[in-house]
């Protein structure tokens, strides 16, 4: 499972939370959404009633929680939820570990973080090297093809 948010405080009196989510994915905070939340030891399968955007926040009621009572026993929950099968899009947690090759099958090293930039994300490799992840060709089954500028790694 993936982290894709955290709960805050409670807001109002009937159940609703401020929800921060860590993920661009809109599928994550449609109503009907089914999310886990994990505090200490604890899991609980929470499903979007209803949202609304406050800031760079969110506004979220869960099914199930209709007082502020209710809500408080959420209060500072990670969110996790599955992966979403879409094979355009690559993932943090597919990259790292990944071995990292040119388009010429030049080992490039291992990627070890993907470091979270203004522009665009960076694959960090476990020699030192950067490649931000525009240049990513492909990514499949633990391997990473690039295609980076003569010099970038030198």
């Amino acid at each position: 499972m993936l982290v894709v948010g955290r709960i805050g405080k409670p807001h109002g009196l009937r159940g609703d939370l401020v929800v921060s989510f860590t993920t661009d994915r809109s599928e994550r905070w449609q109503i009907g959404a089914r999310i886990t939340a994990k505090i200490g030891a604890s899991e609980t399968v929470l499903a979007i009633e209803s949202v609304r955007p406050q800031s760079d926040r969110w506004v979220v009621h869960f099914v199930g929680y209709d007082t502020r009572n209710d809500a408080e026993r959420l209060v500072n929950a990670e969110l996790f939820a599955e992966p979403i099968d879409d094979p355009d899009s690559l993932w943090v947690h597919q990259l790292i570990g990944s071995v990292v090759a040119d388009t010429a099958g030049r080992l490039l090293g291992t990627c070890i973080a993907v470091i979270d930039n203004p522009a665009h994300a960076i694959l960090e490799l476990d020699n030192g090297g950067l490649i931000p992840v525009t240049f990513i060709v492909s990514s499949t089954d633990g391997h990473t093809i690039v295609d980076p500028p003569e010099g970038l790694l030198e």
